[in-house]
């Protein structure tokens, strides 16, 4: 059956907007080409999304052009207002951004739960949101995207207990839903991280994929046929728990040690540096040991070569399952590592399992989490201001 006339329209007038947000400012004539459409309806089609107030003439094509076929339609970026957050455990960074996902404001807070109380905590992280919106104009936000660590429920949405989970995590997200006129998401973090390589990183080409985790902890997200797999329980990807060998004992419900954890958090990596005499100077976190063995040169090729053989652990077990094709080394020693490190773990791997499996290393680093919740927000905006009728 044909769509209906108002069917067209609502799906001519989402294809425009889609062009006019990845493409930038465009002619009616180029919305006619990439579009296909007949010059009076882009002309109609035109006419409706700047009557909505969705687009606007933004300039001309061409320095001798002049009149209404030269004119540059673009999305009216401050239709809307975003925030996306990301929570860490001892701390949260906070981004605003328009509808196009320009940032007009960012900043960063250190946030002690355990010393400061739950309430004080959250009344912190939201304090920073409401002056970060204020700096950048946002006197209204329309979507929020949040990126935690912990499991959220898939029947909810809502970030669930968590052993290790800071209570001011969950108490902040119910925070937020109830104090701002705006719609409120919430993710995990590696999730969002994989959503974020996939659309502007390392995965750009690619529909079926993991995502390895590399930062405080270890998880892992999984991109099978374009979508984001989350589990029945939300928990698909929980690879801190996956028992590995070359570990002390096995991980149990409520403790991931023992576990790949054991091998390839944070920690692990930073205790793996050191035993093999890698510093990093005022810094001892993972990520910075990764960067100072490279920089060692052969110095540091014995501790590059460990890491890389832990990681290809982790890897193998998670391409004998599902076999993704690629495997992204991510968070903040996964882009540390480059691409030198995931040639390493790509060796290894190719020697531990039969599927021919790409190893890349994340473009994104750490940021990988705002960007992907800057993403969730400005999707959801999108798909609200951009429905038929809105």
């Amino acid at each position: 059956m044909p769509a209906s006339p108002s069917t067209a329209r609502a799906i001519n007038d989402r294809s425009a907007l889609k062009l006019l947000q990845d493409e930038g400012p465009l002619t009616a004539g180029q919305l006619k080409t990439l579009t296909g459409l007949s010059r009076p309806s882009v002309a109609d089609l035109v006419e409706r999304l700047q009557g909505a107030g969705l687009i606007t003439v933004v300039g001309e094509a061409g320095a001798r052009r002049r009149g209404p076929n030269a004119r540059l339609y673009g999305i009216v970026a401050d239709r809307a207002h975003l925030a996306a957050l990301d929570v860490r455990t001892q701390g949260v960074s906070v981004v605003v951004a328009d509808l196009l996902g320009t940032t007009l404001a960012e900043a960063t807070l250190p946030i002690d739960g355990d010393a400061t109380g739950t309430g004080p905590a959250v009344e912190q992280a939201v304090a920073l949101l409401e002056r970060t919106a204020r700096e950048a104009g946002a006197e209204r936000l329309h979507s929020v995207g949040i990126g935690a660590p912990g499991l959220i429920d898939p029947a909810t949405g809502e970030l669930r207990a968590t052993t290790g989970l800071p209570a001011w995590h969950r108490r902040l997200v119910a925070a937020l839903q109830e104090r701002l006129p705006a719609t409120v998401l919430v993710e995990n973090e590696t999730n969002l991280a994989a959503v974020a390589e996939q659309r502007l990183g390392a995965a750009r080409d690619r529909d079926t994929f993991v995502l390895l985790w590399l930062g405080h902890g270890v998880g892992a997200a999984l991109v099978l046929d374009g979508k984001l797999r989350r589990g029945a329980s939300g928990g698909a990807g929980e690879i801190g728990f996956l028992p590995v060998p070359g570990t002390e004992g096995l991980p149990s419900a409520t403790d991931c040690g023992g576990g790949f954890h054991s091998l390839a958090g944070g920690a692990a990596i930073a205790a793996l540096a050191a035993r093999h005499g890698i510093a990093a100077a005022g810094d001892a976190s993972a990520a910075a040991g990764v960067r100072a063995a490279l920089a060692a040169g052969a110095r540091g090729e014995p501790f590059l070569d460990a890491l890389a053989t832990r990681l290809a652990v982790g890897a193998a077990a998670v391409t004998a399952v599902l076999d993704p094709g690629c495997v992204v080394l991510g968070g903040e020693s996964g882009h540390a590592g480059g691409e030198a490190l995931a040639a390493r773990v790509a060796a290894r791997l190719a020697g531990m399992s039969p599927l021919r499996t790409q190893v890349r290393a994340g473009e994104l680093g750490d940021a990988a989490v705002l960007q992907g919740a800057l993403l969730a927000a400005r999707d959801a905006a999108q798909d609200d201001l951009f429905a038929p009728g809105a």
